[in-house]
């Protein structure tokens, strides 16, 4: 009953105002949202996405924004698959305020990336 009523709740809003967030943030570079199936991460696909997955965790690491670059999320592989050097992997759960900044920065560092 907790789960079902209280923190499952709560944690499907949080994604839901980080995806508005990520949707107004990210207006102006190419970024679809894997659909949220109730857990605090979200997973973000940049298609076409100039620069490696790791290389934007990098960059953003540097700004102090921690995510997971996709890649990491396809062991044994055998084919080069472009999508998992595309995608993100970012945790919606901290202060709401502390997800807002890295939305925005994430966008900058996409933006950036794309050469907008």
């Amino acid at each position: 009953v907790l789960c079902r009523e209280v923190i499952r709740p709560y944690y499907r809003s949080r994604a839901e105002q980080a995806v508005e967030w990520l949707r107004d943030d990210c207006r102006d570079v190419p970024l679809r949202i894997h659909r949220p199936e109730g857990a605090f991460f979200l997973w973000l696909w940049f298609p076409g996405l100039p620069i490696t997955s790791q290389e934007l965790y990098a960059r953003l690491k540097a700004r102090g924004v921690l995510v997971l670059s996709g890649h990491h999320f396809f062991p044994g592989l055998a084919d080069s698959w472009a999508h998992r050097n595309e995608c993100l992997r970012i945790n919606c759960s901290q202060s709401a305020n502390d997800v807002q900044a890295g939305i925005r920065l994430i966008a900058e560092e996409a933006r950036r990336a794309y050469g907008a």
